[in-house]
Parts: C-alpha cells; sequence; structure tokens
C-alpha cells in the first residue's frame, strides 16, 4: 500500500488499549471481535490489491512497467501472508474473517474497473492511500502488537512514487489526460468513502472502537473528523500527481 500524508500523530504515552500488548487487551472479548474485523478487512484488501496489481500488469506499455507492477503485486501478497498468519495465531479463521468485507471490496473493484493504464495508476494510489489512511486512524487505537503489524504492512510497496512519475510524465506529453484523470480520481474518492462508511456502520465492535470505545457505539462527529481527514490528503495527492482535486 503507499503511503499517506496524514498519518495520526502519536502521542509521547500513549494511554489505554494503545498502551497494552495483545495478551492484556484481548482480554475484553469485544476488542479481540474488532481487532478480527479490522484484520480481515486488512488481509482481504490485500489479496485484492495483490489481484489488481498482476491484472494492471497486462495493460502495461513496457516491459520495464510490466515488471515493477509484478513486483508490488508480490509485495502485497507477503502483506496479505503476514495478516493471514496473524489472524492464525491469534485463533481467528483468516478466510472466516475475510469473508463480511468481500462485498465491499468486490463493489468497490467492479465498478472502479480502469480503462487504461492510467486510470489504473491513479486508482492505486488514489485507492490504496485511501485505505492506508483509513487503517492509520485505526492504528492509533490498537494495542501495541497489533499496531506494530498494521503498520507494517501499510509500507509503501513503491507504487506511490512510480505512479506519480508515471501519471506526471503522461499529462506533460498531453495536458489533455490531465482533466480525464482529475475526473476519475474524484469518482475514485466518492466510491472508497462510501464503501470505508458502509464497512464502518456495519461492524459495530470496528466502530466503537474507531471512536475510542463510546458507550452508543457510533459518534457521527468523531467519524466525521476521521474522513474530513481523509479527504485533506486526497487533496494532497491529487496536487502531486499535477491533478485538481
Amino acid at each position: 500500500m503507499t503511503t499517506p500524508d496524514n498519518a495520526p500523530e502519536a502521542s509521547a504515552e500513549p494511554t489505554g488499549v494503545a498502551a497494552q500488548d495483545w495478551a492484556t487487551a484481548s482480554a475484553d472479548p469485544q476488542y479481540r471481535a474488532a481487532v478480527t474485523d479490522l484484520l480481515g478487512a486488512l488481509a482481504y484488501g490485500e489479496l485484492a490489491a495483490f489481484e489488481r496489481l498482476a491484472e494492471d500488469a497486462k495493460l502495461a506499455p513496457t516491459l520495464a512497467d510490466k515488471a515493477e507492477l509484478a513486483k508490488m503485486a508480490s509485495a502485497e501478497f507477503h502483506h496479505f501472508e503476514q495478516i493471514r498468519d496473524r489472524l492464525t495465531g491469534i485463533g481467528a479463521g483468516p478466510t472466516e474473517a475475510m469473508e463480511p468485507f468481500v462485498a465491499a471490496y468486490d463493489s468497490f473493484h467492479k465498478q472502479t474497473a480502469p480503462s487504461d493504464w492510467l486510470e489504473g495508476l491513479v486508482k492505486a494510489y488514489v485507492g490504496d492511500s485511501i485505505a492506508s489512511d483509513f487503517y492509520r486512524e485505526v492504528a492509533a487505537r490498537l494495542d501495541v502488537d497489533t499496531r506494530g503489524l498494521v503498520l507494517a504492512v501499510l509500507d509503501d510497496t513503491g507504487h506511490a512514487s512510480f505512479a506519480v512519475e508515471k501519471v506526471r510524465a503522461a499529462i506533460d506529453a498531453d495536458p489533455r489526460v490531465g482533466g480525464r484523470l482529475a475526473l476519475w480520481a474524484r469518482r475514485l474518492m466518492g466510491e472508497a468513502l462510501s464503501q470505508s462508511q458502509r464497512v464502518v456502520a456495519e461492524r459495530d465492535a470496528l466502530s466503537t472502537m474507531l471512536v475510542g470505545g463510546v458507550a452508543d457505539g457510533f459518534d457521527l462527529a468523531e467519524v466525521g473528523r476521521m474522513f474530513s481527514r481523509i479527504t485533506e490528503a486526497h487533496t494532497k495527492r491529487m496536487a502531486a500527481l499535477g491533478l485538481a482535486a
């Protein structure tokens, strides 16, 4: 996944669950359920990213580009393996943990199938970054062990700089490309936020953890602020691509 620009600032002295290890934090069944949800969503996201990059490689204009995407796909699959092994290690079935999130991910990818190489690059850059922003928001509330794993699998696979280089070169060669890709990126942003909000709203344990254990489970104001931060980071990435947000 790509490296986001709005990672939440970590406090010098974590408190609550964020200061605990997995053995301590997982004594709370609701927290355990939330982490299982989170890792299930992240695992399927990595698996889907692997499949998408492998498919996008078919659209690559050169062998060098094809090889670069294949390397990135391999990195995404390695991330998937790490999360799968972690799920197994905490006594959760990886397939069962991923299943609740298949529909949302598949719907997003079905509705945002790229028509060409450049759209595929923008989708990977924009879509993966939005997902990374979301998971980093949640990671700030995780136990030390789980947080370390989540942040590790969010490491940039190299797609960010690769996408920026290729898209900016294409716009320099034909400025008309910029308008089309800007519209495409806006559509991606809307679809990604819609699916993210759907996931949060449908998974009670995950939404409660996301807002810091609010008693009634779903604080719309806090979730709204989170998505505002994600939107701000998206605007910065669009500028890096040379596109209007």
